[in-house]
């Protein structure tokens, strides 16, 4: 199985249909759940959180701190076990990793495929207007045809 994410990498990655990076400087990022839907609709992939993609691409950290993270991680699983919010709960605890990248910290939740009996994975207990795909880079809604 492919790795998606390894820390030695960090600085030849890009956003794809396997990865994608939020700030999460401000908190979680509500747009992390539309991701979490099209990965686990799609192949699976990885959310980076403390993570900021420059215009060419490249990445760079948001200056994520250890109390922060634990803040993000918290609310992260609140959230994903909430029904209100996203239809299921996919990930383990191991599917979440804290990396020190120099002086910041950074989020990785891997994502992994949903099985045929439980897509599509949806949010905002919305089944119609919260199902998401990936496409390339970016999350697509779902359309009903």
């Amino acid at each position: 199985m492919e790795k998606l994410f390894d820390l030695n990498e960090f600085d030849s990655y890009k956003e794809d249909n396997r990865r994608e990076v939020k700030s999460a400087k401000n908190g979680l990022p509500n747009s992390i759940w539309e991701t979490y839907s099209a990965f686990s609709n799609g192949y699976g992939g990885v959310i980076i959180l403390g993570v900021i993609e420059n215009k060419d691409g490249t990445w760079f950290t948001s200056g994520l701190d250890a109390d922060s993270c634990q803040k993000l991680i918290k609310q992260f699983w609140n959230d994903i076990n909430n029904r209100q919010k996203v239809s299921i709960n996919l990930l383990r605890d191991d599917d979440v990793e804290v990396y020190k990248k120099e002086d910041d910290q950074i989020i990785v939740i891997h994502v992994p495929m949903a099985r045929r009996e439980e897509k599509p994975v949806y949010i905002n207990n919305n089944l119609f207007h919260g199902t998401y795909r990936r496409n390339h880079d970016g999350d697509y809604h779902c359309t009903r045809l």
